[in-house]
């Protein structure tokens, strides 16, 4: 699977977009809030650039991805005004791959402008938006361009399936399953550590090039606290998706052999393997890592519908859809999208009725060594 070819949350504004069903990502921008905030004052506490490089990475699209971006520039704008200092030029930066729905991004950015003129005055200073397409594993941006990045919800995207995994390989060892499970073999489990760990010491590697010393990096995304990769609190979302897939090929809607050769480009690291990767490449002080909780469909409302309030698998599925329906389609076709996810549906309402399982994120603060 080319990750980098079919990975994008749904595009547009319509009933199935990530633009309407990102919620649980909002939650979550909003619990590291804080996080970010006490980063960035301590960068600025340490050192005040006239020109400041922040990057998004894996910023997507929506009212989410601006929003993180406001949120920076109100702490900047507030600890700059605190000292009574002139406020940096700020170049941000706005990364995710190239399939992203950038055109919604580009159209928003009028009335960002015309907001953050209208609540920090005309003579706020200049602040430059970039869109930079591209995968965060590998340079993006020049050498010691970048003080501050953020990445939230993006990390625990790999940049492949695994070797041995994707859907050219010669001996299909993952049947009947779409990621890791308790079944899975051994030699599954391993191919995905690999991958997490070659994709995760690239990254810091890219990043550590591209930071200034002193600059910092806060990071959120999906993982765990168990050591065990197949513990439930990683796996079980893909285990509900793979059944309501085999259910269709119980019926003969879809062929085996279509959910032997799929493999999700994903992994939900625990703290532990995050401190050693951290550790290995070694341009980066670890001063915070932190684990949450946060209910699968985010524990926010959702809209009403025509027939009533949604349930909490209708919530769960859509916003599951609007971030891997891309791949889903791109191997098993368009045609079979609207009955899969309505038999998701059905397993998550089944599963949540016995236990409110939760997502668990982490979130780090790292700083450039000097």
């Amino acid at each position: 699977m080319e990750v980098v070819q079919v990975l994008h949350m749904n595009k547009g504004a319509g009933e199935t977009s990530y633009a309407k069903n990102s919620k649980v990502q909002s939650k979550i921008i909003s619990i590291t809030k804080t996080v970010i905030e006490e980063a960035i004052i301590e960068l600025l506490c340490k050192n005040l650039p006239e020109s400041m490089g922040i990057a998004d990475l894996g910023c997507s699209s929506g009212p989410n991805t601006l929003t993180v971006i406001s949120e920076i520039i109100d702490v900047i704008y507030s600890k700059c005004s605190n000292l009574g200092c002139p406020i940096p030029e700020l170049r941000i930066c706005l990364n995710d791959l190239y399939s992203n729905d950038f055109n919604d991004v580009f159209g928003s950015l009028p009335a960002f402008y015309n907001k953050l003129k209208e609540e920090k005055g005309r003579d706020f200073g200049q602040c430059f938006i970039t869109g930079v397409p591209g995968s965060f594993y590998g340079r993006l941006f020049p050498r010691k361009s970048m003080h501050f990045v953020h990445s939230s919800s993006s990390l625990h995207w790999l940049s492949q399936v695994p070797l041995g995994l994707d859907s050219k390989a010669s001996t299909v060892i993952n049947k009947r399953r779409i990621y890791l499970s308790k079944t899975s073999p051994q030699s599954v489990l391993d191919s995905y550590m690999l991958q997490f760990q070659k994709d995760f010491s690239l990254f810091l590697k890219s990043r550590s090039d591209e930071i200034v010393p002193g600059g910092c990096m806060v990071l959120s995304f999906t993982g765990r606290k168990s050591m065990d990769p197949t513990a439930i609190e990683s796996c079980h979302q893909w285990e509900l998706l793979a059944q309501a897939l085999m259910n269709m090929v119980s019926e003969g809607l879809i062929p085996e052999e279509k959910v032997d050769t799929f493999n999700a480009p994903y992994y939900g690291p625990c703290a532990e393997e995050i401190e050693l990767e951290v550790q290995k490449e070694g341009s980066f002080i670890m001063d915070r890592l932190e684990a949450f909780e946060i209910d699968w469909d985010g524990g926010v409302d959702m809209p009403n519908t025509i027939n009533g309030t949604l349930s909490s698998g209708q919530r769960v599925a859509k916003t599951i859809r609007a971030v891997v329906e891309s791949m889903l389609e791109s191997h098993f076709g368009r045609d079979i999208m609207d009955d899969l996810f309505q038999r998701h549906v059905e397993l998550v309402d089944e599963h949540l009725a016995k236990t409110r399982t939760k997502y668990t994120n982490l979130v780090i603060h790292l700083v450039r060594r000097g």
